[in-house]
């Protein structure tokens, strides 16, 4: 039995099922701190689990997630909801900021190996990872112990015996981290669920802390630096604030994820989006399933309509759609769309996005000439990698699912590309015909 030597309070019942089973069935020399803050230079880590084994310290966290998770880059697909920043990745940078702590307190704890492990609590929960690059620090809960006792996850450098050093990181640990006493509240928004995100930006699920039990919000939290000069601080609020100014000038559609607030906490360290909570999974998730041609004509009536009111998205690949559970598609991803003139960009950083599979030949270059014509091109990407399956290898590409209208949109010349409501105008009347001639055959036969 692990002995638990502090802590706040559990967010979840994810949660609280580690803990318990960490501590009814670890060994006992092993030391538990969860729901604790670590603090590095102007960020604040939020931590589930810090584990203190006979040879590592382990930074560990819980994911109720359900389901077959796809991994994709540096993004992961569950099947329920749309998709979010590897929860791997923003744990691994925890586990460097926590070493820095440590090492900062006395130096000779660079010896001691600090571990990261995302725990899946629920059974049904499977990682699908074909890169490999982020199983080996997931792990289920039947198989969290044996993970965390597995010495040759130590690397190579550091010690594989820690209880030297237990001492000055339990003093280290008390120095530096801070209890965690309520879960996360932004507003008047409380989290139920830690999503994922990066260095920049962390995605959660929460509700109206007023109103318990009602429907649940999408936030999207913003890494700031306010302790930047003046001018520094300006540009950093535009980039943050591009999506919600972005949404903003799209009256609500269907097709389109609304925007419900954006807003500054404390002094600027942080800016709040928040979002709808759309129940589906990402289309990426779906290619290759032959997609209702419904999916696709949406996708173009959120395009369209944001188009028709100035919005160009920018970033549109599979992972920036959502189906519902009913079939609809809904556009999201839209941190990086341009809202109509303005005297500032955050163009220069779509090099670092970007999927270059979905990006016009005009713009390969220079991703800053971005147009609603680029945004068509990447929409007929999106269609014909749904209606065959691959990704298409040029406007001449062909397959007897693919209408015309489809390859007219992968043309290499802007001018002949359909806008989104030509290119879906066409794909209406090419369903309609397939309804009346389906009608036709039933009538003679």
């Amino acid at each position: 039995m692990a002995e638990i030597v502090g802590g706040g309070i559990p967010v979840n019942d994810a949660e609280r099922r580690v803990i318990a089973h960490l501590r009814d069935h670890a060994p006992a020399d092993w030391l538990l701190l969860h729901n604790v803050e670590v603090p590095r230079g102007h960020d604040l880590f939020e931590v589930d689990l810090i584990v203190l084994t006979g040879h590592s310290v382990v930074v560990v966290d819980v994911k109720g997630t359900r389901g077959r998770i796809e991994v994709s880059g540096a993004r992961w697909f569950p099947p329920r909801s749309g998709a979010y920043g590897s929860p791997v990745t923003k744990l691994r940078g925890t586990a460097r900021a926590l070493k820095g702590l440590l090492v900062d307190r006395h130096r000779r704890l660079e010896r001691v190996y600090v571990d990261s492990l995302v725990v899946l609590t629920s059974p049904d929960a499977t990682l699908v990872d074909r890169d490999g690059r982020d199983a080996v620090n997931v792990t289920d809960l039947p198989g969290l112990i044996r993970t965390l006792a597995d010495t040759t996850r130590v690397k190579r450098g550091c010690s594989p015996d820690a209880k030297p050093y237990l001492t000055e990181v339990l003093d280290a640990l008390n120095q530096s981290v801070r209890r965690s006493t309520a879960p996360p509240r932004f507003g008047n928004w409380e989290v139920e669920e830690q999503l994922g995100g990066d260095a920049k930006v962390t995605e959660y699920r929460a509700f109206n802390a007023t109103l318990p039990g009602s429907e649940t919000v999408l936030l999207r939290v913003y890494q700031a630096d306010p302790m930047a000069d003046q001018e520094a601080r300006a540009s950093e609020r535009q980039r943050i604030a591009n999506a919600y100014q972005s949404l903003a000038r799209i009256p609500p559609h269907p097709c389109v994820v609304r925007s419900r607030d954006f807003f500054a906490i404390d002094d600027e360290s942080r800016f709040v989006l928040v979002l709808d909570d759309v129940h589906g999974q990402a289309l990426h998730l779906r290619l290759g399933e032959g997609v209702r041609m419904g999916v696709i004509q949406d996708m173009l009536r959120g395009l369209a309509h944001a188009h028709a009111n100035g919005v160009i998205h920018r970033a549109l690949t599979p992972a920036s759609v959502l189906v519902t559970d009913e079939g609809h598609a809904v556009l999201t991803g839209f941190d990086y769309a341009k809202p109509g003139a303005r005297n500032y960009t955050v163009a220069h950083e779509l090099g670092n996005v970007l999927d270059y599979h979905y990006v016009a030949a005009e713009c390969q270059e220079r991703p800053d000439r971005m147009t609603p014509a680029a945004d068509v091109y990447a929409a007929g990407v999106i269609a014909y990698q749904l209606l065959t399956g691959e990704l298409p290898t040029g406007p001449d590409a062909h397959g007897p699912d693919v209408p015309d209208v489809v390859r007219q949109m992968l043309d290499h010349t802007p001018a002949k590309r359909p806008t989104a409501a030509e290119s879906l105008a066409s794909l209406e009347g090419l369903r309609r015909q397939s309804r009346l001639r389906r009608l036709f055959r039933r009538v003679v036969s």
